[in-house]
């Protein structure tokens, strides 16, 4: 490896450490690297996906003073995205790697939808009972089918789920970003477990895009906790628009 080619994926670690943290989408910033330096798009995505597993547990930490009171929360829907992680890894070890080019822009247009209807949606919701707090049926299902996008391919894992506690949870947007973090992390990691023993990853690239994760996570939650509930929402949707059209045009 050249060290142009290094510092390329370390960069882009770092950038989609930081963005994983506010938003989620990070994958668009290394997977694309890895691809134009010419790895196998299957070993890209498996690298990809353990590297960046260390910078949303980074980010994670680094948000845990908003994840205070939700331990029940955490438990519940992690052990449903531990399990819908594992089903997504499954799947891309045995469907052809190009199957979620034609899925994923539009699973990703759907999401910023929800994120831009979330207030509406809530007025709706409280106007015919409470707020839950657990999220009901719909956050349990849903905890389930993102984790199993997450072990898939995981671009837009993060807006895909602050879409959904947004719309089933009552609670303060940045508490629920760091729920999101929290489920993504575990999301990730079971991904990476599962990669490392099944797959064949790039370890240089995986080690890169660790190093630039960790670093672009903490920095990217800090930032992240600045922004109030309109601005962060923004963030999430010129993500989620900008990920749906990079996958669209490669798909030209």
């Amino acid at each position: 490896m050249e060290i142009w080619e290094a510092v390329a994926i370390l960069l882009a670690g770092v950038a989609a450490g930081g963005i994983n943290a506010i938003a989620g989408s990070g994958t668009l910033f290394t997977f694309p690297v890895l691809l134009a330096l010419g790895y196998p798009p299957i070993t890209a995505t498996v690298s990809n996906s353990i590297g960046l597993a260390p910078g949303t547990l980074s980010g994670t930490i680094a948000y845990r003073r908003e994840l205070a009171g939700q331990r029940t929360r955490l438990l519940r829907f992690g052990t449903l995205s531990f399990l819908g992680a594992l089903t997504g890894a499954t799947l891309l070890v045995y469907l052809p790697a190009g199957v979620f080019e034609s899925v994923v822009p539009f699973m990703i247009g759907g999401a910023c939808v929800l994120i831009l209807l979330q207030p509406r949606i809530t007025k709706w919701a409280r106007s015919r009972r409470p707020a839950g707090r657990n999220g009901g049926v719909w956050m349990p299902a849903g905890a389930y089918v993102t984790g199993t996008y997450g072990g898939y391919f995981a671009a837009a894992q993060g807006i895909l789920l602050i879409s959904l506690l947004g719309a089933t949870l009552d609670d303060d947007l940045q508490r629920l970003n760091a729920l999101k973090n929290a489920l993504a992390t575990i999301a990730n990691s079971t991904a990476a477990v599962f990669y490392i023993v099944l797959a064949s990853p790039a370890w240089a690239a995986v080690g890169l895009i660790a190093v630039g994760t960790i670093i672009g996570g903490y920095l990217g939650a800090g930032f992240g906790r600045r922004l109030s509930p309109t601005a962060l929402r923004v963030v999430l949707v010129i993500v989620g628009l900008s990920a749906a059209v990079q996958l669209l045009m490669g798909r030209v």
